[in-house]
Order: structure tokens, then sequence, then C-alpha cells
């Protein structure tokens, strides 16, 4: 378990600082965040092997990181919290996270629930950078995709895209859900037409991207 990257997103410096000292002094490694964009950013760059996330932060709230994270990944979460109300744990363990501990607590407390979900979750796989539904192929990390084995002329922002929605086949995702998966704070009409333009370069395949009116949209599972 030694050298694995903890992501410590954490508004309160000295509280950051303490909980970095005891990881590292137990041979992790560490990377700290002091408000939501960051953290989302730190986490798409450096992917770390699990996140300690408070959730009262500036800009974006811990919860909205968490959600944001979850749409794409099952990256492990352990929520540090000032609130002790019960909404707020059970919000966050529907929402994905793995644990939680409540301010003030224990460092040592900490790290040994950092160890414990690594052990819980060590082998589990993270969601394939390749994705193939129906005659569609989508290869996120080489942002190429085909279309019965034709290859496709895509933006990256439209690679990510149709990469959320085919990890999702069949199911409807709201304008919402899409931006949060972008990581964008654009309007949601943005995301109308960027599925206007992904559906004029899909070719044979444009018929599987469908409209829910009033709701989103959807990749249709082919038979």
């Amino acid at each position: 378990m030694p050298g694995e990257l903890v992501l410590v997103v954490e508004d309160e410096p000295q509280i950051a600082d303490t909980l970095e000292r005891y990881l590292r002094a137990n041979g992790f490694r560490t990377e700290r965040a002091g408000d939501g964009e960051r953290a989302l950013e730190l986490w798409r760059r450096a992917r770390p092997d699990l996140i300690l996330l408070d959730l009262m932060l500036p800009k974006l709230d811990g919860l909205e990181v968490l959600k944001r994270i979850r749409l794409e990944d099952r990256t492990p979460v352990l929520i540090l919290t000032a609130k002790a109300e019960e909404v707020d744990r059970l919000l966050g363990l529907e929402l994905g996270a793995d644990d939680y501990v409540v301010k003030p607590f224990s460092p040592r407390e900490v790290v040994a629930r950092v160890k414990a979900i690594l052990r819980r979750t060590q082998g589990l796989v993270r969601p394939p950078s390749h994705v193939q539904v129906g005659a569609l192929e989508i290869d996120l990390e080489a942002l190429r995709v085909r279309c019965r084995g034709q290859d496709l002329t895509l933006t990256p922002s439209q690679v990510r895209l149709l990469y959320l929605l085919a990890t999702r086949a069949g199911r409807a995702l709201t304008r919402e859900e899409l931006l949060a998966g972008l990581g964008t704070e654009a309007e949601e009409r943005t995301v109308d037409a960027h599925i206007k333009n992904l559906r004029a370069r899909l070719g044979p395949c444009s018929l599987m991207l469908e409209t829910i009116r009033g709701f989103g949209y959807r990749l249709r599972e082919e038979p």
C-alpha cells in the first residue's frame, strides 16, 4: 500500500497540513486542493488512489465534486465533514462516498480509514478507456471514435461527451449530468449545441443518439 497517492481536498490549511504529514509518515504520496474546482482539476490530472474530501469547500462544495467524479469514475472517496446531521452523511454515501469522518477527528483515525478503504477496494477496476456500444467504438485515452470500423473526426469535447453517454448506454442523462461530466459551468443549452454537432459527425451511428424531450439525451444500445 505505501506509495499510493491520496488527494487531500481541504480548504483549512492547518487541517490539510496535518493530514498530509500523517499520510506521508505512513508511506503515502499526497496532492492537495483547497477548493472544489482545483480538486476536479487535480483528480483528472493525477488520478489519485483515494480522495479525502471536505464537504464545505469554496467554488464547488464537496457533494458536487463527488457527484461529478462518480459520473466518470469509482475512485475511493472518504468524506471529511463538520456537519453532524444524518442527512448530510447519507447523501454523501448515496452519491457514492466510501466512508466519512466527522470533524474534529484524529488524523490517526483518518489514516486508518484510508488504509481500510484501500484494502476493501483493491482490485476494483476503473471504467475502461475503451468502450463499445453496438457499431460505435470509443477510446477515451486515444481520443478515437469509430463507427462500423471507420474513424470519425471528433473534437476532444465531443469524444468525452460520447464516452459519458456510452458508459451509460441505454440510460437517459440530463443536460446537467452531461455538463458535470464534462467539467464545465456552461449553460445547459450548450449541451444541445454539442449534441447537434456530435450527431452531424457520427455518420451511420447518428441514429443511436436519441433526444429525450424535456429531459436530456441517451445513447441507444443496438440489438
